[in-house]
């Protein structure tokens, strides 16, 4: 299974009809289908990394979050605990399986109990066989047949459940504000859930720390953490006091990751500057791109201010600009501007060829009233 693309109505703040189509549009070279995509089927590409940027409130935790609800319904048929409002919200998800082209579409609202679950209105699905003819009218209306009694399901569980049948992370969400307490008990989760060897998470410890030489999980609550200066047996909230917030973000996210080149799923990070250097951005960028480490064909996903980072990706397809107004609006680099290939993404983004600069009157009027 793998997300193409997903259109949401009334969701957040959103325009209506906002899009994100992961499929490649711009042509393919035989250096981006080598490093930059990945094909899911004859014709068929989509990213081995992407990128959503804009200024500060410009919509891109939004555009993010819009792409893990849609994941959420794949993986678990469900939406729960998600921090917007389910009410109104249209969606359409449309995904490849199995040689075929699935076109979701439901209307949300909330449930009726105090539980944060969503409810599932208006279920249609739809499905095409796919053929390597028609790839560029993936998204045409034609072809499709509706698939109808496929069974009554509780209210809160998507009938996408009919189609892939059973559970699976389809991606994983890591947030901005990821890093508390759980998050050790989460980590050796993932471990034992992705059967990541204690050699692995060694090696992704001393990216972060190198005077950490072991850390082992000795029941749901402690931990024995070894360092140059001993051995230490310290609980889960002790732990994230003890080590700085950057490795303890960083040793889940960089886990995460290994997880998600390992089993195929794709990886979702909000505002990757959160956590740690830029070499360790350009480093996961790069073990997306390398097939013979991302065997599985994972997608990493997300928001950043680091407009460096972008001279690393190939492409510009893959790259979307977010802008707020009344509402969020959504352009992808390559469809929406006219940048040729050879410029730096970063020297455009400086030069404010995006409407991403902060305005400097603003912070000029900032200054004004501090001199007062």
């Amino acid at each position: 299974m793998k997300l193409l693309r997903v259109k949401a109505s009334h969701f957040k703040n959103c325009c209506d009809g906002f899009t994100i189509d992961l499929t490649s549009k711009s042509k393919k070279t035989a250096e981006d289908i080598e490093y930059e995509l990945q094909e899911i089927a004859p014709n068929l590409h989509v990213f081995n990394t992407a990128a959503f940027i804009g200024k500060n409130a410009s919509g891109k935790t939004t555009a993010i979050e819009l792409l893990d609800c849609a994941y959420s319904i794949l993986g678990d048929f469900r939406l729960e605990d998600k921090h917007y409002s389910y009410d109104g919200v249209e969606l359409e998800i449309t995904f490849f399986h199995e040689g075929y082209v699935y076109l979701y579409e439901t209307v949300l609202s909330s449930g009726a109990t105090m539980a944060n679950q969503a409810c599932f209105r208006n279920e249609r699905i739809f499905r095409k066989e796919f053929f390597k003819t028609n790839a560029k009218e993936i998204f045409n209306c034609e072809g499709y047949e509706e698939l109808t009694d496929l069974g009554d399901l509780p209210e809160d569980t998507s009938n996408v459940f009919f189609i892939l049948k059973k559970k699976k992370t389809r991606a994983v969400f890591f947030d901005s504000y990821s890093g508390g307490a759980d998050t050790y008990p989460l980590l050796f989760r993932a471990l034992k859930n992705y059967n990541i060897s204690p050699d692995v998470l060694a090696k992704i410890i001393r990216i972060f720390d190198e005077t950490i030489k072991e850390l082992t999980r000795i029941d749901d609550h402690n931990y024995r953490i070894v360092t140059e200066n001993g051995e230490r047996i310290l609980s889960d909230t002790q732990l994230i006091y003890f080590l700085s917030s950057g490795t303890t973000k960083g040793v889940l996210l960089y886990t995460l990751m290994v997880a998600s080149l390992k089993e195929g799923f794709d990886l979702l990070i909000d505002e990757v500057e959160n956590h740690f250097h830029k070499t360790l951005v350009e480093n996961m960028i790069s073990l997306y791109k390398d097939k013979s480490v991302n065997r599985s064909n994972a997608t990493l996903i997300f928001t950043t201010h680091y407009c460096e980072v972008l001279d690393q990706m190939g492409r510009q397809d893959n790259i979307w600009i977010c802008n707020a107004n009344s509402r969020i609006h959504l352009t992808n680099m390559y469809e929406d501007y006219h940048i040729r290939p050879i410029l730096l993404k970063s020297k455009q983004y400086y030069g404010n060829a995006f409407r991403t600069a902060v305005n400097y009157e603003d912070l000029m009027a900032l200054k004004k009233v501090l001199k007062k």
